[in-house]
C-alpha cells in the first residue's frame, strides 16, 4: 500500500471523528417533552460537626401552579429595574425571583425569564440563610419560622428587616438590602439575652431541581460552580449519584448554580467556611456553607454578614462586582472556556462594535473585517505563497512523474525548486492554524454572552446565538433530517469555502485531491447548526479571504 493511500485513510478516519465529535459535542437543539420534575428534597447543609444540630426539612408536596405556591404564605415583594418578586416570610426564603429585561423566547408576548421558584412548584430554585448549633435544646429559627416583616416592599431604596424571637432570650434580626442590580446583602444579627453565652454557625444554602437533558449542550457549562481556595470548581449534574457530595474548606469565594445565561451565588466573607456541593435527592442538587463557629456572650451581639446574586451572567456587571465587591474570580461564572485570553478580550471589542454601530450582527461583521486586518501580513505571505506554489503546479506534477519509483529523489528535486521558486509549501497552513483558536473563541463568546442572546441581525436572523431558522425543510416544508436540513447562511458559508479552495493549489495525489475536494461539504454540515453569527462571520471572513488571495493571484501572474 502506498504512502499516499494510507494518508487518505487516515484522513478519512480523522474526518469522520471530527463529524462525530461535534455531533456529540454540538448536538441539535432538544426536543422538549412535558416531563415533570419532581420537586425539591428539601435537606439543610451538614452542620460543620456531627453533633450540630440538624432540622431536616420536610418534603412539600407539589402544587399545580406558582400562583398558588404565592399565595399559600405571606411574603414581601421584591423590584428594582431589572428583577420582580418576592421573599417568603416563612423560612425567610428567597424562591421568587423574575428577570425583567429577558424574555423566555422571542414572542412578543413571552413572559419574564423565571430564575427562583418556590419549593411546592415542579421545578424548586431556592436560597436560603440561618444558624445551626450543637445545642439541641435551643430553638433556632427554621423553615418553618414565620417572621415579622418590618418594612414593606424591598427595593434599592427601601431595604428591609426581619426579625423573630425565640421565647429563650434570643432575638433575631435579618436586615436585607438589593441594589438596581441582582446583588443581594444579608445581614444576620443576633441578640443573646438568655442569661448564658452560646456558639452559633451561620449557614447558607442555593437548592434548585434540574433535570439535564440527554442531548444537552456540553460547550457551555451547567451545574454546580464556585471559587473555592482561589480555584474554580465545577460539578455537572452527572457528577453525582443521589447522596454524594464534594466538601471544601474555604477563607471567601463564592459558590452557586449556573446556566447558560443565569446564574445564582452565595459571596462568603473571609471566615473559614465549610463548603459543599452534591445531589440531595433526585434531579436536586445543592450548594451550602457552614460558617465558622460565632460566640455570642450574654448581653451582646453577634453579626454574620453574606452576599446573595441572582441574575443574569451580565459579562460587565461580574467584573465590576469582582472589582468593587472583592469577589474573587466572579467572571469565571462565564464560561469562557480554555481560551480565556482571546474568548473575554473578545466579548468586549465585540460589545464595544455593537455599542458603536447598534446592531450585533454588523459588529460581529466589523469584528471579522478587523481580524482580517490584524492578520493582513500573515495572511498575505502565505497566499503569495499559496500562489506561487499553484504557479509552479505543472513543474511539480512533471517531477512527481519523473521520480515516482525514487521517493528520496523526488524529495531532493522538490526541496530544490521550493528553494529556487522561494516557496514555502508549510505557510499555506500558517492562517488556518491561527484561525482555529480565533474560531473557538467566537464561537464560546456566541454560545455564552447573553448580550447576544435573542439579538437579531438583517432578514430573517431573529437571533445570532440560533442556528439559522431558514432551513431547507422551512423554505420548502418538505420534512428533512436535521443533519441534512441547512439553512441559508451555512450555504453561502459552503460556497464561500469552495471557491476559496479552488484557487488554492491542489494536492498532487488524486485520491487526496478528491478528499480536499469534499472539505467544504463537510464544514458546510460541520458548521450548519452553529450559532448563525458564528456562520455569518465565517461566511465574510472567506469573502475577504477570496479578495485577497485573488489580488495576490493577479500580482503573482496566476490566472
Amino acid at each position: 500500500m502506498k504512502e499516499e493511500t494510507k494518508g487518505l485513510y487516515l484522513a478519512i478516519v480523522l474526518s469522520t471523528i471530527a463529524i462525530l465529535a461535534v455531533n456529540w459535542i454540538w448536538p441539535a437543539a432538544p426536543i422538549k417533552t412535558n416531563a415533570e420534575p419532581p420537586a425539591a428534597e428539601e435537606i439543610q447543609p451538614e452542620p460543620a460537626a456531627k453533633d450540630l444540630q440538624k432540622q431536616p426539612l420536610p418534603q412539600e408536596r407539589p402544587s399545580t401552579t406558582i400562583t398558588e405556591a404565592l399565595k399559600a404564605d405571606k411574603r414581601v415583594d421584591i423590584a428594582n429595574a431589572k428583577i420582580v418578586g418576592s421573599l417568603r416570610l416563612k423560612g425567610a426564603r428567597f424562591d421568587n425571583l423574575y428577570l425583567t429585561n429577558y424574555k423566555q423566547t422571542l414572542a412578543a408576548d413571552s413572559p419574564d425569564v423565571e430564575l427562583l421558584a418556590p419549593s411546592a412548584t415542579k421545578a424548586p430554585y431556592y436560597a436560603e440563610f440561618g444558624w445551626l448549633s450543637n445545642n439541641q435544646k435551643l430553638a433556632l429559627p427554621d423553615e418553618q419560622t414565620v417572621w415579622k416583616a418590618v418594612g414593606g416592599k424591598l427595593t434599592p431604596e427601601s431595604p428591609l428587616t426581619l426579625e423573630w424571637n425565640n421565647g429563650g432570650g434570643l432575638k433575631f434580626v435579618r436586615k436585607i438590602s438589593v441594589d438596581k442590580n441582582y446583588m443581594f446583602n444579608i445581614e444576620q444579627i443576633v441578640e443573646n439575652n438568655s442569661g448564658k453565652s452560646i456558639t452559633l454557625y451561620p449557614y447558607g444554602l442555593i437548592n434548585k431541581v434540574y433535570a439535564e437533558k440527554e442531548n444537552s449542550s456540553t460547550v457551555v457549562h451547567e451545574g454546580l460552580i464556585g471559587v473555592v481556595d482561589s480555584n474554580l470548581q465545577e460539578f455537572k449534574p452527572k457528577d453525582f449519584d443521589v447522596g454524594e457530595k464534594e466538601t471544601f474548606e474555604d477563607t471567601g469565594g463564592w459558590l452557586g448554580f449556573g446556566e447558560r445565561y443565569w446564574f445564582s451565588a452565595i459571596i462568603l466573607n473571609n471566615a473559614t467556611n465549610k463548603v459543599r456541593f452534591g445531589r440531595t435527592g433526585e434531579n436536586v442538587y445543592q450548594a451550602d456553607y457552614v460558617g465558622a463557629p460565632i460566640s455570642v456572650a450574654n448581653g451582646s451581639v453577634a453579626t454574620n454578614n453574606v452576599r446573595f446574586f441572582a441574575g443574569a451572567k451580565e459579562i460587565a456587571l461580574l467584573d465590576h462586582y469582582a472589582k468593587d465587591l472583592g469577589i474573587e474570580k466572579f467572571d469565571l461564572a462565564v464560561d469562557f472556556g480554555w481560551y480565556y485570553f482571546l474568548t473575554k478580550p473578545f466579548f468586549y471589542i465585540l460589545d464595544f462594535l455593537y455599542r458603536f454601530i447598534g446592531n450585533m450582527g454588523w459588529a460581529i461583521l466589523l469584528f471579522a473585517a478587523l481580524l482580517r486586518l490584524a492578520m493582513f501580513p500573515i495572511a498575505n505571505k502565505s497566499y503569495e505563497s499559496m500562489s506561487k506554489m499553484k504557479k509552479v503546479q505543472p513543474k511539480i506534477m512533471a517531477i512527481q512523474e519523473t521520480y515516482k519509483n525514487d521517493k528520496m529523489r523526488l524529495q531532493q528535486e522538490m526541496m530544490s525548486l521550493y528553494k529556487k521558486e522561494k516557496i514555502n509549501p508549510a505557510s499555506g497552513c500558517l492562517p488556518l492554524l491561527i484561525q482555529i483558536p480565533v474560531f473557538f473563541s467566537l464561537y464560546k463568546v456566541l454560545n455564552i454572552a447573553i448580550e447576544i442572546r435573542h439579538a437579531p441581525f438583517v432578514g430573517w436572523i431573529k437571533d445570532l446565538s440560533a442556528p439559522d431558522p431558514m432551513t431547507l425543510s422551512a423554505m420548502t416544508g418538505i420534512p428533512i433530517p436535521s443533519l441534512l436540513d441547512l439553512g441559508v447562511w451555512p450555504i453561502l458559508m459552503g460556497i464561500t469555502m469552495y471557491i476559496q479552495q479552488k484557487l488554492s493549489p491542489k494536492p498532487a495525489n488524486k485520491d487526496q485531491a478528491r478528499m480536499f475536494a469534499l472539505m467544504p461539504v463537510i464544514f458546510t454540515f460541520m458548521l450548519g447548526h452553529f450559532a448563525s453569527g458564528l456562520v455569518i462571520y465565517w461566511t465574510l471572513s472567506n469573502v475577504l479571504s477570496i479578495i485577497q488571495q485573488r489580488v495576490i493571484m493577479k500580482k503573482v501572474g496566476v490566472d
